[in-house]
């Protein structure tokens, strides 16, 4: 018994330290990664609840030449301004306390690598980078039937979220871009997305860079107080 319950404890601060260490990484490693790895990755992730067990994520992978093709041809759609939202990705205007945190958020980013908040520019340069995958070396785009819901949904982004922590345990990293959305007609032509699948976001996965600066930030999070209701304790 004894060992049963240390060996529960090992595996709950295993998943203590993943939820803690995992990040979203702005700057990776040219370093490849083995296609083995990241179907063991999708293999376990796949366990993630899901209502009725319709399991409703789909994704696609890509790495070497398909990554660099759509690469290019996102840049050269914004570059066109044939950039066009599908789907919502905060509603407008975006009310407190949310755009504040927002704004905290973007302003911290900014921060780590020297860009002021009057340097246009230079922010709109490091915004670019989501579709470069900020360097990664395998991006990886998430996808649902138009038929499901806002319950669907959620079981996505828990087998998302399976996914990152799985990926963090394995010495990798990973930055959920929702970015790639503003691109969604690129990303279908190139990984042929049939059309009864809307685009969610796509996934830079891969190796950090541990000297990069904008690996440093840390975006805050709320107390528990803030957003917890106990009622019968």
């Amino acid at each position: 018994m004894a060992a049963h319950n240390n060996r529960m404890s090992d595996e709950r601060n295993s998943v203590a330290e993943a939820v803690l260490g995992r990040r979203s990484t702005r700057a990776f490693l040219p370093r490849p990664v083995e296609r083995t790895l990241i179907e063991t990755l999708l293999e376990t992730a796949a366990l993630a609840p899901s209502g009725g067990n319709l399991q409703p994520w789909q994704v696609d992978i890509l790495t070497g030449e398909p990554l660099a093709a759509l690469k290019a041809a996102a840049l050269a759609a914004l570059g066109a301004d044939r950039a066009a939202m599908e789907l919502t990705v905060y509603p407008s205007p975006l009310p407190d306390p949310y755009r504040a945190r927002r704004y905290r958020s973007g302003e911290a980013l900014y921060e780590t690598i020297g860009i002021a908040r009057e340097d246009k520019p230079a922010r709109l340069a490091q915004f670019a980078r989501n579709f470069d995958a900020f360097g990664a070396p395998v991006l990886l785009f998430f996808s649902i039937d138009r038929i499901f819901d806002r319950p669907q949904w959620a079981h996505l982004g828990m087998f998302m979220q399976n996914l990152m922590l799985l990926a963090h345990e394995s010495g990798l990293a990973t930055c959920p871009q929702e970015a790639w959305a503003a691109v969604h007609g690129t990303v279908a032509e190139h990984i042929e997305l049939p059309a009864q699948r809307i685009l969610y976001c796509g996934m830079a996965l891969g190796y950090a860079d541990p000297e990069a600066p904008i690996n440093s930030l840390r975006t805050e999070r709320e107390p528990v107080e803030a957003f917890a209701r106990f009622r019968g304790f």
